[in-house]
Formats: C-alpha cells, sequence, structure tokens
C-alpha cells in the first residue's frame, strides 16, 4: 500500500448511479485542468446500458452505463477505483466483486452500517489481493489536483476555498467525513494546503487504518507533513504511535484525537460513528493524544489549538527550506448550472411549452384550478372534467351531463364500422393496446366520425344567415359537397337512430334554446323528401345541440364559440367517446384469443 492511490489520470467506474456525487467530480475534474473525465463508467445492476448525460466544463459528455461490474472492468480496463454507492445491504456483494476484479486497485464504500463480519471478509480479501479498501461509511478522499471520490469535500466553492485544485504539500487522514471538510479549510489557511485526504470511515473495522495512509505519506516525496484527526473508541491510533516510534514515519506529524469530552460522563457514551465509543481508558481520546504526544507528534491541548499547531510545524519546515509553499493557481470558473442559476436569479429563461388548463405542480393536481379532492369528493363526472380540461370553466349540470351522454352514445357502433374493424385486426394481428387503438383512431374523419365538426360549421353559417333549408342543401350540391350530418347506412326515415331520438329529447327539456337543432330537423325534412336515408345522423344532432349549447349557456362569447366550432373541439369528443369502444374490441379479441385476421378471397373483387 506505499505512494499513491491517485494521479491527474485515475479513472473510476461509480457503481449505483447518484447523479450529484458524480457530477461533483466533474466538475472537480475541470477545476484541476484534467484533459479527461475521471469517470470512465457507471454500474446500475440490471440495466442494459446506454448513456448518462452530464457536463465536464461547459461541454456535455456521455458517460456509459453498464448493468454488472464485470461488463464495466472489461470495457474499461484502465479505470482502477470504484466508487460504491450501495445501500448497507448490498454493498458487500458488490465490493466482493470489484476487490476480485483484476484492475481495480482501490475500492471506495459509502455506505455506513455495513455488517461487521462482511467488512472483516473484505478486508482480508483485500489484503490477500493487495488491494485498498477506503471506509465503509467514508465520504472518500481527495487528492488535490488531480481526482476525488464522490462528494469528498463538499461543494465547488468550498474546493476552491480550500486550494484543492492545486496540490500542497500536507498528507491528512481523518475518521471522519465531515470533520475532513472542516479541516480541508484549516489546511488552507494555516499551510499551502493538502496534497492528499483520505476519510478511512467511522464504523469500529475500517478497510484501511490511519497508519495505512500515514505510511503511504512517508513515501510520497510532495507530501512534507502528516496531519491525523482521529477519534475515541477502537486502538488505531496506537499503530500510529508504534510506526513513529520504529521510524517507519519519520515526517512531522500534527495529530489530534477527539472526544475529550467523554470523560465527564458517568457511562459508556457512544458518538455519531459506529467505532466512536468511550472504552476503556485505552481507547480513550487522552490517553491515544498522550501516546501520540509521547511518540513524538505534535499533538495541541484542545481541537481549537489544532490550526496554531499545524501552522507552526508548517512554519518551521518552509524556515528550514525543507518544504517550498506551493504557489497560488486561479481556478477556471465552472459555468453554472441552469436550474441554480434560475433559482438564483441569474437568467432569464423562455418557457417553451404553455399550459393553462392543469398544474401538478401542488400537494394535488387540479384541473383549472379543481383539485383531485374536490372532483372526487364532490359531484362532478366525466364531463366535468372535460369542461374544465377543454373549455377552462364549469359548465352548468345539464350541459356536462349532455357531454357525458354524448360519449356513451358514441362509445360504441359495432364490430362493422371502419375504426372497430381496424382495431379488431390490428389486435388480431398481436399488436399491444395502444398499437390497436391508434390503429382504429386514425379512420376518423370526414367519413367516419369526423362530421359532427363540418355539420356544426355547416349549420351555423346557414342558421346565423337565415338560409332556407332548401337554399342551404340545393348550395351544397351544387359545389359538390354532402350534406354534413345528414345520412345514414342503416338507418332512415321509418327506422330512426334511437341515439339522436334521446339526444333531441334531452336538449328539448334542458337546454334553454334548441335553436340548431330545430334548423337541423328542418333540413333533415326537406332531404327526407330525396331519400328516406338522409336522415339526421348522431354526428350532425351533436353538432347542432353544441352550437345550442355554446350559444344558450350563458358561457361562451360569441368569438369563443365560433373558435371553439373552428378547432375541432366536437370532433375531439367523438375520439374520445370511441376510444372506449376500440379498446373494448381490441381486448375482446385477446380474450377470444382469436387468430390472424385473412381477408376472404370471395369478398374481394379481382379484375384488371
Amino acid at each position: 500500500m506505499l505512494g499513491q492511490l491517485f494521479n491527474k489520470e485515475t479513472q473510476a467506474i461509480f457503481f449505483n448511479y447518484k447523479e450529484k456525487p458524480v457530477q461533483r467530480m466533474l466538475d472537480f475534474d475541470f477545476v484541476c485542468g484534467r484533459e479527461t473525465p475521471s469517470v470512465a463508467a457507471l454500474v446500475t445492476p440490471g440495466s442494459s446500458g446506454g448513456f448518462q448525460k452530464l457536463f465536464f466544463g461547459k461541454n456535455e459528455i456521455a458517460i456509459p452505463v453498464y448493468g454488472s461490474i464485470a461488463e464495466a472492468t472489461r470495457k474499461h480496463p484502465k479505470a482502477d477505483v470504484f466508487i460504491n454507492y450501495a445501500s448497507f445491504r448490498s454493498a458487500y456483494e458488490s465490493s466482493l466483486q470489484a476487490l476480485n476484479s483484476a484492475t481495480l486497485r482501490v475500492v471506495a464504500i459509502i455506505a455506513e452500517g455495513v455488517p461487521e463480519k462482511d467488512t472483516k471478509h473484505l478486508i482480508a480479501v483485500a489484503r490477500a489481493n493487495n488491494k485498498v479498501i477506503i471506509g465503509p461509511a467514508t465520504v472518500g478522499g481527495v487528492q488535490a489536483g488531480a481526482f476525488k471520490i464522490g462528494d469528498t469535500a463538499g461543494t465547488l466553492d468550498n474546493i476552491v476555498a480550500c486550494k484543492l485544485h492545486r496540490p500542497g504539500s500536507v498528507g491528512f487522514v481523518s475518521k471522519s467525513g465531515g470533520m475532513s471538510n472542516e479541516m480541508y479549510n484549516v489546511l488552507a489557511r494555516a499551510t499551502d494546503g493538502l496534497y492528499e485526504g483520505i476519510a478511512i470511515g467511522g464504523d469500529a473495522f475500517p478497510g484501511s487504518t490511519l497508519s495505512d495512509h500515514c505510511l503511504r505519506y512517508e513515501h510520497i516525496p510532495a507530501i512534507k507533513m502528516i496531519v491525523v484527526l482521529g477519534e475515541l473508541g477502537g486502538t488505531d491510533e496506537y499503530g500510529l504511535v508504534e510506526a513513529i516510534k520504529a521510524g517507519a514515519v519519520t515526517k512531522p506529524v500534527v495529530a489530534w484525537v477527539s472526544g475529550t469530552c467523554a470523560k465527564l460522563f458517568k457511562s459508556e457514551v457512544q458518538f455519531g460513528h459506529a467505532g466512536a465509543r468511550s472504552g476503556g481508558d485505552l481507547e480513550s481520546a487522552q490517553a491515544k493524544n498522550a501516546a501520540l504526544r509521547e511518540a513524538g507528534a505534535t499533538v495541541p491541548d484542545s481541537f481549537e489549538g489544532l490550526e496554531g499547531a499545524i501552522k507552526s510545524v508548517y512554519d518551521k519546515l518552509v524556515a528550514a527550506g525543507t518544504l517550498v509553499p506551493a504557489a497560488d493557481v486561479p481556478a477556471p470558473a465552472i459555468p453554472q448550472d441552469l436550474a441554480a442559476a434560475v433559482a438564483a436569479g441569474k437568467v432569464r429563461v423562455p418557457t417553451h411549452i404553455v399550459s393553462t388548463i392543469c398544474d401538478d405542480r401542488g400537494e394535488e393536481p387540479t384541473y383549472y384550478g379543481v383539485t383531485m379532492s374536490e372532483l372526487i369528493e364532490g359531484d362532478y363526472g366525466i364531463g366535468d372534467v372535460i369542461s374544465l380540461l377543454w373549455f377552462k370553466r364549469k359548465l352548468p349540470k345539464y350541459a356536462t351531463k349532455f357531454i357525458e351522454m354524448c360519449v356513451m352514445l358514441c362509445a360504441d357502433h359495432g364490430p362493422c364500422v371502419s375504426g372497430a374493424h381496424n382495431a379488431i385486426v390490428t389486435s388480431r394481428a398481436g399488436k399491444d393496446i395502444v398499437s390497436s387503438l391508434v390503429s382504429g383512431l386514425l379512420t376518423i374523419g370526414p367519413r367516419f366520425g369526423g362530421a359532427i365538426d363540418d355539420a356544426a360549421r355547416y349549420f351555423k353559417v346557414a342558421c346565423d344567415a337565415g338560409q332556407s333549408p332548401a337554399d342551404f342543401v340545393e348550395g351544397l350540391k351544387k359545389k359538390g359537397i354532402r350534406v354534413a350530418g345528414i345520412g345514414h347506412r342503416i338507418k332512415s326515415k321509418d327506422n330512426r337512430d334511437k341515439r339522436v331520438e334521446l339526444l333531441q329529447k334531452y336538449a328539448r327539456k334542458f337546454f334553454p334554446s334548441t335553436r340548431y337543432l330545430d334548423y337541423a330537423v328542418d333540413v333533415e325534412t326537406y332531404t327526407l323528401q330525396k331519400a328516406p336515408n338522409l336522415v339526421l345522423n348522431v354526428d350532425g344532432c351533436i353538432g347542432a345541440l353544441f352550437l345550442d349549447l355554446l350559444a344558450s349557456s350563458g358561457c361562451f362569447s360569441d368569438k369563443e364559440a365560433a373558435e371553439i366550432v373552428e378547432i375541432g373541439y366536437l370532433n375531439a369528443l367523438f375520439v374520445v367517446a370511441r376510444s372506449i369502444g376500440l379498446v373494448g374490441h381490441a381486448l375482446d379479441q385477446k380474450r377470444l384469443q382469436q387468430p390472424l385476421y385473412r381477408h376472404p378471397w370471395e369478398d374481394v373483387l379481382y379484375t384488371s
């Protein structure tokens, strides 16, 4: 484990993708002046692959995603650091795979709470394979100006303030990740800054110890002094004591063991970390601080004195010429994320979509200001939902009931009409429900369902102009235009469409006016003189009655009514209604397990 773990070319495989830690690593890379990103690949267990888009400076890059550690290491053999963001439940298995990989040399385990027996086994595997474990329960580590693990050192502002974008002269190791961030600030104030810092993790059995890293620092020429932050509990610090006494660590060491306040309590105290508990006298902060001081380390009387002690040792090294302070290098500005800039009010960004009918940003979604709670708990139906989302207003109950009637009456008209036929054929071809529905919907047009819009448009123009039914019909005939809303293949004067009768009966009872319906009926009277099947059909009836609803409800201006007819609202109602039937036909065929449809030869006229 001698020497450096990282350098400016180090690349990592990141397990269990988390966007912010990965992006912070890439931002660190950029301010350090790295030419290549430090994250080579992402592993999301079970993933089918693909990429995640992230930023490297101002440029957007795509980092490959793999479904397994084996695939990632095979594709990226130069990546030798494994950053494991798995939960404590799965950290053992994934870390074991990484340790058994030939290309991975350092494994950082972020999760805390990994079972001690699992950690002990991972440590044994690491030692047997000459691998390094950082953690569990760690934020990771950082080599200034070169590489950092995940969220180490916090935000980019803190990284730059701590001079971590360029290497200093101090090797630092700590049990606490949170205190590491604080100490990076201390080192930036008291010295020329950090060279490498490691948080070994606060669990009782860390994968690597304080002394392990101090011994590494001894063999890194750029590190001129070592700073150690220990804590009560365990005996890890005594390994460093022995290393100093044996001459294995000769560089100046400044150390402090936190937790001296534990002596004030009458019983054993458990601090924040699993390994930080006040056990016997040997594990106390006082005993370990005394042992380090006796071995030759510089140990202040309190944590408050640590910064002064570090500066004193640093100044002596500079005065002796042992340490030449690293030059301060300005960090390049990292582009600010758009979301952060918008939140800070620094930029104005135009929106790409405008929505006036709903809002899903609050505690519960709203349909034009009406909450889901009100819709479900109040006296609302599908007609009310359509009125809110389509017309952006609450319509009278008779109007929303009429809309629901239209949906009910138009939901289906048997398996032989073009839309149902297409949906049935598509379903029998083995296609999914959406495909079957769409194949049916695509037949809706001027000859199937779409006549509602045209009927409303023609009836409105003619009725508003006071045109007689005869002039209206004959005028369209001269132009070669069929009378929309008039005519039926099956229904006739003596075989009326029951749907039309029900709609007329309802409207004459509840609508304030049926002026347009009356006009449509007068047109029917004229067309029936020409042929018995030229009856007012359901499209024409709905079109005329919608005109009456728009004109007499008092909820729409003339301009709004004209716009609704022109845009195609009425045909949309048929689309909504018929979707119910088309889905029904598609499901019916699947339920019956009908085979692929083939049209019979005898129903085709083969001719040249």
